[in-house]
């Protein structure tokens, strides 16, 4: 039986699952608008990527022919919808989207990658962030689908063990794997791993060791799930992507870094554009909404489930009671029935034995009545004697009847005496023919003494004489118990015969009980169509509680799946602050470290003045400041004006050269002179300026 929830229950699933394939498929959706975008740009910036791509396209072609048992791509259908628009049956496989957006993160990160190590133009090292990102992605590519084993500390997925297994393919790797395990800084199967991939990168032969690794897939088998990337045709289009990667130097410091508790995490801000990033934000913010709307309503649908299913359960169980005490009813009913049954049978033997006996006394008066209208026929004299003892015989045939009637209320109340020497006559019969048994098993033993002793007979006369006493006495017991079988034999014969007289009896009271059944008959039927009605509104109602109980399997589903995104977005968020709150702690640090650096430069300033302070002081105590002559100056040195009678030359005090008046008109006390002397405008800021900071 359907309810109305389900269409909205089906309308908020397809809502959902497109919302999800949505999300899931951003990175596609980036990447169709960065190409988009990347169609405009001029031929001349992209003339390398066209050999590049074209050789990954065509290693990834060669790849995914030569490997045996890979499943060929499905052809797209053409769909109603536009193409920014996705269907929810695209990726309604979890791990078949898992696949997709690490195809697209590996194709971006590897483009980047190629794009900005040939615009950077030299050797790439290990502090290169799109290096970073491509090991990162590169990670979460192999990690995809790993298996996990039991080891002695406990479960763990380890990536170094399929990486390990290409020294065993590919003799040429075990360079880099014997390298690896003599690093001295590796500790875990993780950093190993990460180690191989650098020093495989480094020689360029990154894309061979992979390729050797996916055409055995008898080996990935054993470490990898059945749908993991490296055993799907994803794999073989990233190892294709990574021929392009051959025309990159690298030179990475392995030993140098701390591979072991590096956390993989994916950068995706590298590869978006800043002009859609507000969109996508608004976007994110609508999906997640969307998506606590649905949890929030499959949670208020869950809830009226639940109501509708324990009413359901209330009146299932009241029909079980119901039903069960219609079956108790049937059962009493049924008992009654036989009750009546017997006490109807016991009445119809005691009416048939009194019916039997008035029949025979009734036929012994007819007898004795024709026989006396013989009589009166044959001789008419005797009519009134007769005639008066028909009368008187008539009487007695009264009070016979009246009699006979009193016998028959006699042998009611005698009819229990009877059942109960009916029970006594059945107990005897039985210890009779127990008695019997035992008595043939006593004339088997005789027999057997009887041959024993016709044996012994020919030994001794004496004994032939005491066993025939013995025989005689002996036959006079067989005698006996023959003749007490004949009377037990006797016995039975009665009781057949009364037991057939009791059968015809019960032959007629089951005639007369027929309408009594009948009616009893249908009211069983009415009764039986009753149940099977009530049985028939209990099979309909628990196929609507199964169909209930499927369509809450399917909400729980729906809402475990939900649940699991939702726990996926609070891991994204709790990331997110975690990261905001490591920008404000280095926000912070950077600022103590600013301010304290401004208080060395405060220091180093105040410092330099007091040196030249010193350098000041110790020149006008030793008298070796250089006092300019007035014959070697015909310019002002500040001005350069002219000197003449007008313009005077003046001397400053501080650094001995010569000025005019203008320039010179200050006064300030020096350490060589307690009292203001002449110093010149640029003397006169300087020395402001250390009286400030000495004062501060």
């Amino acid at each position: 039986m359907a309810t109305p929830a389900e269409p909205e229950m089906s309308l908020a699933e397809a809502e959902g699952s497109k919302e999800k394939t949505h999300v899931f498929g951003i990175l596609r959706l980036q990447e169709e608008k960065g190409g988009g975008e990347k169609a405009g740009v001029k031929p001349g910036d992209g003339r390398w990527q066209a050999p590049i791509f074209a050789l990954a396209r065509k290693a990834s072609e060669t790849i995914s022919g030569g490997i045996h048992g890979l499943p060929k791509a499905v052809e797209p259908k053409a769909s109603p919808f536009p193409p920014h628009e996705w269907s929810g049956t695209a990726f309604r496989d979890p791990m078949a989207m898992e696949r997709a957006n690490l195809l697209n993160m590996a194709k971006l990160s590897i483009k980047g990658l190629i794009e900005s190590a040939l615009s950077f133009g030299r050797t790439l090292d290990s502090d290169y962030p799109p290096l970073q990102q491509f090991f990162v992605v590169m990670e979460h590519c192999l990690k995809h689908g790993l298996k996990v084993k039991k080891t002695f500390l406990g479960y763990n997925k380890s990536l170094w063990g399929p990486l390990e297994m290409v020294e065993k393919l590919c003799p040429e790797a075990g360079e880099i794997a014997a390298s690896v395990r003599d690093l001295p800084g590796l500790k875990t199967p993780l950093g190993r791993a990460r180690a191989w991939l650098r020093l495989a990168l480094m020689q360029k032969r990154l894309a061979d060791y992979l390729r050797v690794l996916i055409t055995r897939k008898d080996i990935l088998s054993d470490f990898y799930e059945g749908s993991a990337v490296m055993l799907e045709e994803e794999g073989a289009v990233i190892v294709g992507l990574l021929v392009g990667l051959n025309v990159i130097d690298a030179n990475l410091c392995v030993k140098g870094e701390d591979l072991d508790t590096q956390v993989g995490v994916i950068d995706f801000s590298m590869y978006l554009k800043n002009d859609i990033d507000d969109y996508r934000t608004e976007e994110r913010n609508g999906q997640i909404a969307a998506i606590l709307d649905q949890k929030n309503y499959v949670e208020e649908l869950n809830r009226q489930l639940n109501s509708t299913v324990q009413g359901l359960q209330g009146r299932v169980d009241s029909l079980e009671k119901s039903n069960s005490k219609l079956i108790e009813e049937l059962a009493i009913a049924k008992n009654n029935i036989i009750k009546l049954q017997e006490e109807n049978h016991q009445l119809r033997t005691e009416n048939s034995v009194i019916l039997m006996k008035a029949q025979q006394r009734l036929e012994v008066t007819k007898g004795d009545v024709n026989c006396e209208l013989d009589t009166y026929k044959q001789s008419r004299q005797g009519l009134d004697e007769m005639y008066n003892e028909a009368r008187r015989q008539l009487r007695e045939e009264c009070q016979l009847r009246q009699d006979v009637e009193n016998e028959l209320v006699v042998q009611v109340s005698m009819k229990q005496e009877m059942e109960l020497a009916m029970k006594l006559l059945e107990k005897d019969i039985h210890e009779k023919q127990d008695t019997l048994i035992g008595l043939r098993q006593q004339l088997d033993e005789v027999k057997a003494i009887n041959v024993e002793m016709y044996q012994k007979m020919q030994s001794s006369d004496d004994g032939m004489k005491q066993k025939n006493d013995m025989i005689a006495r002996l036959e006079e017991k067989t005698n006996q118990i023959t003749a007490t079988m004949r009377q037990l034999e006797q016995r039975l014969q009665d009781a057949e015969r009364d037991r057939l007289s009791a059968e015809d009896g019960m032959r007629r009271f089951k005639q007369d009980f027929a309408n009594k059944a009948d009616s009893l008959q249908k009211q069983i039927a009415q009764r039986e169509k009753q149940m099977l009605q009530l049985e028939t509104d209990l099979k309909i109602e628990r196929e609507w509680r199964q169909t209930l109980q499927n369509d809450l399997e399917r909400e729980q589903d729906t809402v475990a799946q939900l649940n699991a995104e939702a726990q996926q977005i609070n891991a994204l968020k709790k990331e997110f602050h975690r990261l905001q709150d490591e920008n404000t702690q280095l926000k912070g640090i950077c600022e103590e470290q600013e301010q304290a650096l401004e208080e060395l430069g405060c220091k180093l300033s105040e410092s330099k003045l007091k040196i030249e302070d010193i350098k000041e002081a110790n020149k006008a105590l030793q008298g070796g400041q250089v006092w300019l002559k007035d014959k070697d100056a015909t310019h002002c040195k500040l001005c350069e004006k002219e000197f003449s009678i007008s313009r005077r030359k003046h001397h400053c005090r501080n650094c001995g050269e010569i000025f005019c008046n203008a320039c010179s008109d200050n006064e300030l006390p020096l350490p060589a002179s307690p009292k203001p002397v002449r110093v010149c405008d640029t003397c006169h800021a300087l020395l402001l300026q250390r009286c400030s900071s000495n004062t501060t």
